[in-house]
């Protein structure tokens, strides 16, 4: 699957865009300033889950993995090396895939970090490492570890935009409209507009309006939570393109290994 190219006639890439996480990060290039290690962290929490399914699927056995991944996570906020990251880097999933690459042919460089208790620093990142084995099952079919990185990648920021969405509905009457409202936006098959209005006690044609509403919220919180991820906010129609087509890719496989 290659991505989505910026049409011949775009405009040229504007050095003046709003500031996201990634920018703040390749801005302070090896600096440790604290608005850079934060927006560092906080893009590496996201990352966890992808870079973690990515060295499974490339032979490691679950410890293995985890320790790899935390091994990656500690050098990539300790080094801070981004001031050299290249144009073709400007999204942060390209440079984690490319980095995590390299840190593991490299990975005798970093043997001691890999061992559990190795004695290294553990980056200083609050991510749960245990995942939901149904959300997140174990990466054994036949994708590449590429292939498996993408799919983890698109599944989390679906989570990270849901999160987003849910802590906005933080009043007891919202935070119940998103509970009963939610299996339509993860494409739950049992959802249903009359079931729904008798849980809140509405009109049926009252939650058709209101999920309508809450699928355009959910769509401008996946706007957001990439436009984190990019240099320049142009990019982030061709991120959510690419991350539709890898769920769709994800769907399509899913169903030819139904039984």
């Amino acid at each position: 699957m290659t991505e989505p190219e910026r049409p011949a006639d775009a405009p040229p890439r504007s050095r003046r865009f709003p500031t996201t996480r990634w920018t703040v990060v390749r801005a302070a290039g090896g600096t440790s300033l604290p608005d850079a290690r934060a927006a560092l962290e906080s893009l590496c929490e996201t990352y966890w889950s992808p870079v973690h399914a990515f060295v499974r699927r490339s032979g490691r056995s679950e410890d293995e993995a985890s320790d790899l991944t935390q091994a990656f996570f500690t050098r990539v906020i300790e080094k801070g090396d981004f001031g050299n990251a290249r144009d073709t880097l400007g999204r942060f999933r390209t440079f984690v895939l490319t980095a995590v690459r390299h840190f593991l042919s490299n990975q005798a460089d970093y043997e001691r970090a890999a061992k559990r208790g190795g004695g290294q620093a553990h980056a200083p990142i609050g991510v749960q490492t245990g995942e939901d084995p149904q959300r997140f099952p174990d990466p054994a079919s036949d994708e590449t570890p590429e292939r498996i990185f993408e799919q983890r990648w698109a599944l989390t920021v679906i989570d990270t935009a849901m999160a987003r969405l849910e802590r906005e509905s933080a009043g007891a009457d919202e935070a119940r409209l998103f509970e009963t409202l939610r299996p339509f936006l993860t494409g739950d098959d049992g959802a249903s507009y009359a079931d729904a209005a008798q849980v809140l006690q509405k009109a049926e044609g009252t939650v058709r309006v209101a999920v309508h509403r809450l699928r355009r919220r959910f769509g401008q919180c996946l706007r957001e939570t990439l436009a984190d991820t990019v240099d320049d906010p142009a990019d982030v129609a061709a991120e959510l393109s690419y991350l539709l087509d890898v769920l769709a890719r994800r769907h399509r496989t899913s169903s030819l290994n139904q039984p």
